[in-house]
């Protein structure tokens, strides 16, 4: 039986044979691998809040002259999200997708919800991560490369 929301998280994740790194009771960050690039998912508990916070970084640091274009990106990706939310974070404003899991009336989360959790940090990084690309990297507009991550693919080439 597990006592603390990280152990059970730990033990969830590690069948997915993914790099990690128990940093603290509190904290972990494990290595998730993607389509476009590998992720970087840190795991922190809250005792305060009673709260877990899972964030999916990707490392793509944003010039001074994209941010304008970047903030109308988190807007609008974030108008598409059912849970989390996307956000960046300090002076490099690195992308990341944030979302909290409160445990009120809970000690700790179920395994489904950790990989629920996890999968949906998954899907969405990697579904806007072109979008990401497109402003910082290929000069599109947000709208446009919002419009470009909500196509939908089938099969492949």
């Amino acid at each position: 039986m597990f006592r603390h929301p990280i152990d059970l998280i730990e033990h969830t994740i590690s069948h997915y044979d993914w790099p990690m790194d128990r940093t603290s009771d509190a904290e972990m960050t494990v290595q998730l691998p993607g389509r476009w690039c590998d992720y970087s998912l840190f795991i922190n508990w809250s005792e305060n809040a009673n709260t877990v916070q899972f964030t999916c970084a990707f490392d793509m640091r944003v010039q001074t002259e994209k941010r304008a274009q970047l903030y109308e990106l988190l807007a609008l990706a974030n108008e598409q999200l059912w849970l989390g939310h996307f956000t960046v974070f300090g002076e490099e404003c690195l992308p990341m997708f944030r979302y909290s899991l409160p445990l009120k009336g809970a000690d700790i989360p179920s395994p489904d919800q950790v990989v629920d959790v996890v999968e949906t940090a998954l899907y969405e990084t990697e579904r806007f991560y072109p979008a990401f690309q497109y402003v910082i990297w290929g000069g599109r507009s947000a709208k446009e490369a919002v419009a470009s991550a909500m196509i939908e693919t089938v099969g492949e080439a």
